[in-house]
């Protein structure tokens, strides 16, 4: 496949993930920081995003599991995954989190697992959508081409 066609698929999917949700400006504010001397910037952030997100999930998972819920605990796990998908741009994965937050404050357990079902789709969505956008972008490097620049 040419470079050419591949960019185009590129900023296609790329706008589509902005059309849905799924990414936010921040995402662009982190494409920014990858340059020459950083060429897989983004890849690595994400992948820390992705580690630190998992382990965010089993504790929220088994804070919402305890016979007593601790819902200072869980609301704590909650605002760890909000700021961490805010600051790599995962907005429904962080609106996810907004909501859930709002069920911790009123003790509702019930909704409270609900929303932790909701997260943990949002977040899966999003880890797809973002391994399919680099998967792109490894095409295209590969090819010989360069990353198209997004701007807001």
């Amino acid at each position: 496949m040419n470079v050419a066609h591949l960019q185009r698929q590129w900023r296609g999917y790329t706008k589509y993930l902005f059309m849905e949700g799924y990414l936010d400006d921040q995402f662009l504010l982190v494409q920014q920081l990858q340059d020459e001397e950083k060429p897989d910037f983004v890849v690595e952030l994400a992948s820390l995003f992705f580690h630190d997100s998992q382990r965010i999930l089993d504790g929220l998972t088994n804070a919402l599991n305890q016979e007593s819920i601790d819902f200072k605990k869980v609301d704590s796990y909650v605002h760890q995954f909000r700021g961490s998908s805010s600051s790599i741009g995962a907005q429904r994965v962080k609106n996810a989190c907004i909501v859930f937050r709002n069920f911790c404050e009123e003790k509702d357990a019930n909704s409270c697992h609900k929303c932790l079902q909701q997260v943990k789709q949002e977040y899966c969505l999003f880890k797809s959508k973002l391994e399919t956008l680099f998967s792109l972008e490894h095409q295209i490097v590969g090819a010989g081409g360069s990353i198209p620049v997004m701007s807001s």
